[in-house]
Order: structure tokens, then sequence, then C-alpha cells
């Protein structure tokens, strides 16, 4: 191993104290240092220092021995925290000065010139933009494995007859593969968005240096290149200041765990015996320590709460970002814990929601007998009207209206009303609107496309299986 008597780190002092003639206080140590955090980051300070030696190799900034001095550094460094032998230490502060004191315990010298035409503060913003990026790429994995859930699902159940609601209310019968099949859509669009954050964010702040770029003769574009990204930032204190990548990223976040909690207050509702639509396995079940009869869907409760979670995080880094002038301020430290908070949930709660769908199974005849509960085929009945007697529909509307009205004090559901009841609310009515007064025929008349018939769900669903294969 190389030694460098002269090297701040091989005197245990800060690799930033040239300037300071007395330690940090033990509370700004406390307050300052974030190695307990934004060690996550090390792969993503390692990648972005392998790319910036190369390039200063290249550019003839450092000598190619310097160069490989660097990257075998690295390399063993990388070895060390794979293995879990590195030495993090709270008095080098965070990720970048670990790695830069350790670099230079193992070849001296050399690792000084590793900062050449760099400062932290273009380094964290790369190993934040690149740890996001990665981010929402493994989001966009999960979302993909909840659509394939529920596509299976919906496709099994392309025509179970369920009740539509509004206002949790029954409105008009619909399927359970239509039903399922909304939220394979809502995830699309998350997936959606996470991409366009994704395309957002690729750029590379590398060689911004502090804030106003650097002297050296640098190629941006080579270490863009090579980390990734499709250019490199145009403006240098936009580059260290701009923290938009990672809002975006937690708004979209925060977009799709509201779209799981709907879900998941769904299957809660489901459960429950007064509906009974679903039954969740003990996998995604748990008990109660006095109840014996309970069967508790806490998962679905868990991904409920954990939105709040995810938007708390959204709202956190926007209140640090919405004040500060530019460039970088330490305020911005405070960026990743509510980061890496907020996508860990998200995972969590698209991991066990995949699960309970491919876990779940519909009480088919219970959802068929709701399905017509409420006088849901109220308004298969008006259209009626309106094809057949050529009534406007309004006047449709109102004759239903008193249809549903003289059914209820009957205590009889709109299909089982005698034909002389309705010929007495409107002589033009005959036999044939018994047709279409069943949960079924309501839900098979629905072909208007993205409506509920069985054949439009089942035309969605091919679609959603060649755009996920």
């Amino acid at each position: 191993m190389s030694d460098d008597s002269s090297s701040p780190a091989s005197k245990g002092q800060s690799l930033w104290g040239g300037r300071f003639e007395r330690k940090p206080a033990e509370l700004m140590q406390a307050i300052n240092v974030s190695i307990g955090f934004d060690k996550r980051l090390w792969a993503e300070d390692l990648a972005g220092s392998r790319a910036h030696a190369a390039m200063l190799a290249k550019q003839g900034i450092i000598t190619p021995a310097d160069e490989a001095a660097i990257q075998d550094g690295l390399n063993r460094i990388e070895t060390e925290i794979a293995g879990g032998t590195f030495p993090f230490r709270d008095e080098y502060e965070d990720i970048h000065l670990n790695v830069e004191a350790r670099l230079t315990e193992l070849i001296g010298a050399a690792a000084g010139r590793l900062h050449t035409a760099r400062s932290r503060n273009d380094q964290v913003a790369l190993d934040f933009r690149l740890w996001t990026r990665a981010a929402c790429d493994h989001a966009i994995g999960r979302i993909r494995a909840l659509q394939r859930a529920l596509l299976a699902k919906a496709e099994a159940h392309a025509d179970a007859l369920m009740p539509g609601f509004t206002h949790l209310q029954p409105a008009q019968p619909v399927t359970f593969g239509h039903h399922l099949m909304a939220y394979v859509e809502m995830f699309g669009r998350d997936a959606g968005r996470f991409a366009d954050a994704r395309a957002r964010m690729n750029e590379n702040p590398l060689g911004a240096a502090a804030l106003a770029g650097s002297p050296f003769p640098i190629d941006r574009h080579a270490t863009s290149a090579a980390l990734g990204f499709d250019r490199p930032t145009a403006n240098s204190l936009d580059s260290v200041s701009d923290r938009d990548f990672a809002l975006e990223a937690l708004a979209a976040a925060t977009i799709c765990a509201t779209h799981l909690s709907r879900l998941a207050e769904e299957i809660v509702i489901w459960v429950t015996p007064q509906f009974g639509f679903i039954k969740l396995s003990d996998a995604f079940t748990t008990g109660s320590s006095i109840m014996p009869q309970k069967r508790n869907p806490d998962a679905a409760e868990l991904t409920r709460a954990k939105t709040g979670r995810v938007l708390a995080s959204l709202t956190n880094l926007i209140v640090v970002m919405k004040g500060l002038p530019l460039a970088y301020s330490k305020d911005m430290q405070e960026d990743k814990v509510p980061t890496f908070e907020a996508f860990d949930a998200l995972d969590l709660a698209l991991s066990a929601m995949a699960g309970m769908v491919a876990d779940m199974e519909p009480d088919t005849a219970r959802m068929a007998a709701a399905a017509g509960s409420g006088f849901s085929t109220a308004t298969d009945l008006a259209d009626w009207l309106v094809r057949e007697l050529d009534m406007p529909f309004r006047g449709a509307h109102h004759v239903t209206g008193r249809a549903v009205k003289r059914a209820e004090e009957l205590g009889l559901g709109l299909a089982d009303l005698p034909l002389s009841e309705l010929k007495a609310i409107e002589p033009g009515i005959t036999e044939g609107v018994y047709q279409v007064l069943t949960p079924a025929a309501s839900a098979a008349s629905r072909t208007s496309y993205g409506g509920t018939a069985p054949i439009r769900v089942r035309e969605q669903i091919s679609i959603w299986k060649e755009r996920l294969a």
C-alpha cells in the first residue's frame, strides 16, 4: 500500500480542513454528518469517480499511471463495501469524503488528483441523480409486475358481474375484469410519469464543479456517455442547485401511492363480511390477539398507509427547496432521506399489492347477486325508452324514476316489476323491456369503446398484454 505522509487523511484530518485551525464542535459534527444515510450512494459515487478519472486521463489532466492507480483503488473499495469491511467513518462526513479518504489510504498521493475539476457539489448532484434514475427504473418494473397480476385476474373474470359504484352507492352493473382494468390504466399512467421524469433527469451535472464550471479542459460529453446520460447539463449553477429530478420522481411516486391506496381501500371493503366480494388467503391477512374469528387485511391497510409516508417525503423536499438561493446550500443535504424513504415505501407497497392481487379470489356469485341491487339497471330502462319509444331522455328519466319508486313500494327489483305496473306508468312499454333489465344484459350492452361489455374488456386485456410483453 502506498503512503503519503502529507495527506490530510493520513493524519486523521478533514479533507477540507486547510482553512480551519480547530475541529468542528461535536454538535456541529452531529448535524453536519450524513454518512449514516448517504452511504447508500456508494455505487453511484464509485461509478462517477471512475468516469471522471477516465476522462481526466484521456484529456491529459492526470497521468495514465495515476488513473490506473485510482481505478485500482476504487475497485478495491467496491470489494470492501460489497464485503462489509469498508471503514465508514463519521469524521469524513459523507460518502464522497469517506471514499476519498480510503482511496488515499490505499494508493497514496494519486488519490488527491481524483478531485481535480470536480466539487462535492456536482459530485452529490451526480450521485443522487444516478440513484433517482435507477429508482424510477425499478419502480417501473414493479408497476409492470402489478399490471401483469391485474391483467391475469381480469382475464380470468372478464365477464364476472359486480356492482359499479358512484358515491359508493350501486350505480350500474359492470364486470370484475373491467373494474380491475381501470387500475391497469392508472398504473400505466404511473409508469409513464416515471419514464417522463427519467427522460428529463437524464442529463449529467458532473463537470459543473462547485457552481461555475471548471478551467480545466474537461470533456463533459465523455462522462455523460460513460454514465448513460443523454447530454451534460447546460448551466453550471442550475446543475448543482437543481433537485427537480427528485421532486418530479417523488410526485410520480405520490400519485402512484395514491392509486395503490385506492385499490387497497377497495380490497379492505371487499373482504368485509358485509360485502364478501373477495377472499384473501393466510398469506396476506393476519389474526387478532383476542378475537379468534378475525381475518384482518393488514397488507392492504399498510399499503394504504404508505401513501402518507410518500406524500410527506414530497412535501418535505418541496419545503427544503422552496427558499434556496442559487447555487448549493447545505439544506440540500436533507434531500436524500425523504427520497430514500419514499421509494422504499413505494417498492414495498407495489410488491405487496401485486401479491394481494394474485392471491385474492373473487366470490363471483356474491358479486353477481349484488350487481342488480339498488335498481342498478334503471339507466337501462331509460335508454330502452329512448331507443324503442323515441322518448326524450329527460322524459325517459322521469318515467324510470316513477318505475323505481313503484318497485321500491312493492319491495321488488325492476326486473320483477309486473308489466301491468310498468304500463300504468308508461303505456308504450312492452314485454321486450325485460331483455335489458338484468345485470348481465346491462353489462353486455355497454359495447362502446372502453365500456364494460366483456368483449370490450377482453380487447383491452389483449392490448395491454401486447404492451407489457
